[in-house]
């Protein structure tokens, strides 16, 4: 019987993810979107809610002292040494997404976060087992950090290697949404599981219950086991990209894409690590340093600003509100006005917020709502673009490392350090927070720098611009 004809009512629409015989399968745009969301919103809410924790609880449950800023800098130090591990996460991921694709690598990090964060919801605590609670937390925090490593590279790339002409920049903002997300899903757990099991009449309201700080706090670690099967059966669903696919084909996969990126692409991982550094310490300052210096008492040694935890975070909420939006709004300007003359612009916005912060703060509960506002939309301008402008300065067969291990050598000299240079200059500020603003617009001069000295790179194809491998440079089959 012959086949129908197209359009009867007995021909089978083609689905959005299949394509012609023969040729390699399409992802649809939902998908592809949703993967690349999905993904970094865990991811983030992983990393927020230990955030979180190292200001709320951990202090008091992993680094006993009698002095709470020393218990407080501990915490922050583990908080850091995340950090470290990110870049190495970068390497072994980058190395896997370069070697065998996107799909299969970005499922990897994506199950070694999960079950790291939800181990830490049930060690024990240091008056249970002593150091070797410490110890255990060090080593989970470690493995968020390595997978983070290998986590955003890799979205970063699912969504910009299938984006449609014209609209990379827009694509690549999908992934960063997932940090505001991730933000508002931790935070509002917390506040819920908070409001839940309050503060006993007449303690001290900006400090945990001990409900809380018992098996409240272990929640939002063991309810991240639930969101990680959601993200993991999207991400099975995926197709590899085409571009990837075409690198493979043509005889462009490299043995040791780290070796080739250091050879041939170092001045791009150096422009790359430094346009993300200011990024970089105004998102943990804005998330981490802020939670304590408005959660201090007015009255302590090192003063704050005195507001409860409640009141403090629904106010990072709707500042956070704003920076899901205008991680929106910068794709668009992005693909539009070009990536590196849109970041230069909101790289000076930087420059000039980081010293208005005591001018700000000192208007009372509206400037410091205005102060989380303008911080967070900043962190939206900033944070887009580099969803496309770190993939786009390297070719196919090293992007997923080149573009992972800049992003994340950035996290060193910025996130890793930042919460624990905010606090020593808070300190030296007796309570002021004008040196931590100063921090910050020094931090984006050599972002705006390294902007300044790089090229556009709105036009370049990602399919485009590099040989074959040699010999030496080729896997073995």
């Amino acid at each position: 019987m012959s086949a129908p004809p197209a359009g009867s009512a007995q021909a089978q629409p083609q689905s959005p993810s299949q394509s012609p015989a023969g040729a390699a399968p399409v992802n649809s745009r939902s998908r592809v979107l949703v993967a690349s969301l999905i993904g970094t919103t865990i991811e983030f809410y992983d990393f927020y809610i230990y955030a979180t924790a190292a200001v709320l609880v951990f202090p008091t449950l992993f680094f006993p002292s009698s002095d709470p800023t020393t218990a407080l800098l501990s915490s922050f130090a583990v908080f850091g040494a995340a950090m470290v591990a990110r870049p190495i996460g970068a390497i072994v991921f980058g190395h896997l997404g370069d070697r065998i694709g996107r799909k299969g690598t970005l499922v990897a990090s994506l199950l070694t976060m999960g079950i790291a964060t939800f181990l830490i919801g049930v060690l024990p605590t240091y008056a249970q087992a002593g150091w070797i609670a410490t110890a255990l937390l060090v080593l989970m925090r470690l493995a968020q950090g390595f997978a983070l490593g290998g986590e955003w590279s890799g979205a970063a790339l699912v969504a910009t290697e299938n984006a449609p002409a014209g609209k990379r920049a827009l694509w690549g903002t999908f992934p960063q949404l997932g940090a505001p997300l991730g933000f508002i899903l931790g935070n509002g757990l917390f506040l819920i599981i908070g409001a839940l099991l309050p503060s006993e009449a007449g303690a001290d309201p900006s400090q945990p219950s001990e409900a809380f700080l018992s098996w409240g706090w272990r929640l939002p670690f063991l309810f991240s086991a639930v969101m990680v099967a959601i993200g993991l059966w999207v991400r099975m669903r995926l197709a590899e990209s085409q571009v990837f696919a075409k690198t493979q084909e043509t005889g462009r996969v490299r043995k040791l894409p780290l070796a080739t990126v250091f050879r041939h692409h170092w001045k791009q991982l150096i422009l790359g690590t430094f346009a993300m550094l200011a990024t970089y310490v105004l998102f943990y300052l804005m998330t981490t340093f802020s939670l304590s210096y408005g959660r201090t008492p007015e009255d302590a040694d090192v003063p704050g600003l005195g507001y409860s935890y409640t009141s403090f975070v629904l106010m990072m909420i709707f500042g956070v509100l704003f920076f899901a939006v205008f991680t929106l709004v910068s794709g668009p300007l992005a693909d539009k006005y070009g990536r590196r003359k849109t970041l230069a612009w909101v790289t000076a916005g930087i420059v000039v917020f980081g010293l208005v912060w005591v001018p700000l703060i000192g208007l009372g509960t509206l400037g410091v709502v205005l102060w989380l506002v303008l911080g967070f939309t900043l962190m939206g301008m900033t944070f887009g673009p580099m969803g496309a402008l770190l993939p786009e300065l390297f070719p196919t067969s090293v992007r997923y490392t080149g573009s992972g291990v800049s992003y994340n050598v950035s996290s060193i000299l910025g996130a890793a350090v930042a919460p624990f240079v905010a606090v020593a200059l808070w300190e030296t500020g007796d309570g002021s927070p004008w040196l931590v603003g100063v921090y910050l617009s020094v931090m984006a001069v050599l972002t705006l720098a390294a902007l300044l000295i790089g090229k556009e790179t709105k036009d370049v194809a990602l399919d485009e611009g590099e040989a074959p491998a040699s010999p030496a440079e080729t896997p073995s089959a």
